[in-house]
């Protein structure tokens, strides 16, 4: 895991060395173990890495450069297969000087070009200077468990794997904020990918790479998509044993580390059965990470014990602080853009805790957006109607059921100037309904899921595990979103995932019973979350109707009288605007932390 940067100039102007040296430095929590920079100046290009040593610790120093000097690669992620790939290059005579998997990227580089990209199952995002074609490729893996942003004026580019490593390029200013994305969080919750906070800062996207040449013309191509699968029929039996076999071996390969390592565990279906397997293949105990609240009604802590114990691991857990709001601002300024979901409070605490003992912890993420273990989903196709909806008005109804302010709640909570310059950008249209013309051959469950897996993830619940870990210097990985395991799932028909009676997960939770026993399996699921609505009653109130009065973006953007009523309903209990005042506040916070 790594922190990656740097620049590209059409012109051939050499950006200024202490620029460079502050992009680095931006990205020091990323990788707190060594920084590599190859700087050609009289080109115009940059490629840097600050490292967090997790493979070959010793001799996997980044940029690696190729023999005749005219390519040089850094990577941010894990190969979970350099192994393989590097024991196939061996037999092929080609000289491998360490056991980095980033070594491994830069031979199959020079063999395959780009079209490597799809011999590697990983998490990944790569820049690769290419000095025999004067390029430069930016790559990311298939669903964007790791981030990498740019930032193009169409003269020099920037790129870097959070937001944060632009600024010291940029003299330290930031782009404006951009009006559409927030437009778009408001629908969402998060900002939806390729969109940022800020102006032209955008996602390479999954699944995708870009090559940057002198010219204006970006190609970008995309090397990777789910929408390729189609549905098949399965018997359970031969599901389990498949669905077994993919997710054993992704975990298997994910322990692949030459630094301490663990897992967090919360007890629930997803993060109990990889921790199962995870025992299946260590001498160890498997080192295990919870936090509880003294509060049962957000206290997993027995769950995450009980599957502890079941695989003998070494579990840690304490009883944290319930009201975490105070780490609010830290928690967006990791983010670099609002975020309204939050349990990126209780990742960032549980990731501290980790630290302490681990480089390296394997997560349970992606496996609700594949199997449906959402309660949305179970609600919106418990309608009667959820089948037989012609194709546009099911997009349109799901889209609206999952949405946080409707069109209209939005265009009323403007100031009329806002409204006027955001009339006809529509966040279905714009932001899903792309996804979902790709997702057409598939079921309806399998549509709702396909749009969670691209917006949602790279959204949001990846960010998650990536910057609360990346804050305290730790890496996670996902088995679940091992690219096998994936197109797995989209083979599957949504019957399997949830159930004509609106059991979620269905077929995982039968396949996991025996592993992590009945009561883990069927346990209702709880959210990983703090009681954020009855603060904003309550004891909070008043910090939240303070932060909303006071704030600048606050009052560029909205009628004071549409928060104030809003504020006033929640307190005295007539509707609950939880998730609503949550992504104002996040907005709030997060603008006067990136512009003060």
């Amino acid at each position: 895991m790594c922190g990656i940067f740097g620049y590209w100039d059409r012109r051939q102007r050499a950006l200024d060395g202490d620029a460079l040296r502050g992009m680095a430095k931006a990205l020091v929590h990323r990788g707190p173990d060594d920084e590599g920079i190859q700087h050609q100046p009289a080109r115009g290009v940059a490629i840097g890495n600050r490292r967090l040593s997790v493979i070959d610790i010793g001799h996997g120093h980044q940029p690696f450069v190729s023999d005749d000097g005219q390519i040089a690669l850094v990577q941010n992620g894990e190969i979970f297969n350099h192994v393989e790939l590097a024991a196939e290059l061996r037999t092929q005579s080609v000289r491998l000087d360490t056991h980095s998997d980033t070594e491994v990227i830069l031979r199959l580089y020079e063999r395959e070009g780009i079209a490597c990209l799809k011999r590697l199952n990983g998490m990944f995002a790569i820049a690769i200077h290419d000095a025999r074609e004067d390029a430069l490729y930016l790559a990311r893996d298939r669903i964007g468990v790791k981030p990498l942003f740019t930032l193009d004026d169409g003269t020099r580019l920037l790129f870097g794997s959070e937001p944060k490593a632009l600024w010291p390029a940029l003299g330290g200013q930031r782009p404006a904020m951009d009006l559409e994305a927030i437009h778009h969080y408001l629908s969402f919750n998060y900002i939806p990918a390729p969109w940022t906070a800020y102006e032209g800062v955008r996602h390479v996207m999954p699944g995708t790479w870009q090559k940057f040449s002198r010219g204006q013309h970006v190609r970008t191509e995309r090397w990777w998509s789910l929408a390729s699968q189609h549905e098949q029929d399965h018997t359970f039996e031969r599901w389990s044993e498949e669905f077994t076999a993919l997710l054993d071996d992704a975990t298997r390969i994910r322990l692949r580390a030459d630094v301490p390592f663990g897992a967090f565990l919360s007890g629930g279906v997803d993060s109990s059965t990889i921790v199962g397997l995870m025992a299946r293949h260590v001498k160890e105990p498997v080192k295990t990470f919870c936090i509880g609240f003294a509060d049962p009604r957000y206290d997993e802590s027995a769950f995450a014990r009980a599957a502890a114990n079941r695989f003998g691991c070494q579990h840690t857990s304490e009883v944290a602080e319930l009201n975490m709001l105070s780490r609010w601002p830290q928690v967006l300024h990791q983010l670099d853009q609002p975020h309204g979901d939050a349990s990126f409070l209780p990742t960032l605490r549980v990731s501290e805790l980790a630290a302490k003992q681990v480089k390296v912890v394997l997560t349970g993420d992606g496996g609700d957006e594949l199997f449906a273990g959402y309660d949305k989903y179970a609600q919106f196709f418990a309608r009667t109607d959820a089948a037989a909806l012609p194709q546009a008005n099911f997009e349109r109804d799901y889209f609206d059921s999952i949405s946080l302010f409707s069109p209209k709640a939005k265009a009323v909570l403007y100031r009329p100037e806002v409204r006027a310059r955001l009339s006809g950008i529509d966040s279905f249209t714009t932001a899903a309904q792309p996804w979902f013309a790709e997702a057409q051959h598939f079921d309806r469950v399998n549509q709702a899921l396909y749009l969670d897996m691209q917006l949602l993830l790279s959204g949001n619940n990846l960010v998650k595990p990536d910057r609360m870990g990346m804050a305290v210097s730790i890496e996670a990985r996902t088995p679940f979103l091992d690219w096998r395991m994936m197109e797995f799932a989209f083979r599957s028909r949504g019957i399997t995932k949830l159930s004509a009676q609106g059991d979620k997960k269905h077929w995982f939770k039968r396949a996991a019973a025996p592993l992590i026993g009945e009561d883990l399996a069927h346990r209702k699921k709880q959210m990983f979350t703090v009681p954020v609505g009855d603060w904003f009653k309550g004891e909070l109130h008043g910090w939240l109707r303070e932060t909303l009065a006071g704030s600048e973006v606050m009052a560029q953007l909205f009628e004071p009288a549409g928060i104030q009523k809003m504020l006033d309903a929640h307190r005295d209990g007539q509707h609950n605007f939880t998730r609503e005042l949550r992504a104002l506040a996040a907005v709030a916070l997060w603008h006067q932390d990136a512009f003060g």
